[in-house]
């Protein structure tokens, strides 16, 4: 018996090879909108953190002015006892609570040093508690 003729056969055509391609280009864009709508989230959560800090400092920076600016009381109504019973540092203290997420106020007055020391604590979703202190010595 002779072996048979091995007649080399033509290739066949390709097909689907433009939708592998299409589809892995796809996969790809996707990741990369993915990675952006990320960046874009954590972006957002600095910058909001952000603008809480610096209105804690603003805030502060308020109280401070209430207590250069009130030359008839004792440096004393400005501490976190005496603060609900002065018409002044109460709305502070309720401005504070309206802006500051979660707040929590700690004022000391000192006459005799005439320092007042305010720390600010706030928490902004499941973040850990912020906090913020300054300290402000009154010469007259």
């Amino acid at each position: 018996m002779r072996a048979p003729l091995l007649i080399p056969r033509r290739p066949r055509p390709q097909h689907g090879v433009a939708l592998i391609e299409a589809m892995i280009a796809i996969l790809i864009f996707a990741f990369g909108i993915l990675g952006l709508v990320g960046l874009q989230a954590a972006m957002t959560q600095a910058q909001t953190t952000g603008k809480i800090r610096a209105d804690a400092a603003n805030l502060t920076a308020d109280l401070f002015a209430l207590v250069q600016t009130d030359h008839a009381t004792m440096l004393s109504q400005y501490s976190t006892a005496n603060c609900a019973g002065y018409s002044r540092c109460n709305d502070w203290k309720h401005k504070v609570e309206s802006v500051l997420p979660g707040a929590n106020i700690t004022m000391t007055a000192t006459d005799a040093t005439r320092t007042v020391q305010v720390t600010l604590s706030w928490q902004q979703g499941q973040e850990p508690r912020n906090q913020y202190t300054s300290t402000m010595v009154w010469q007259q």
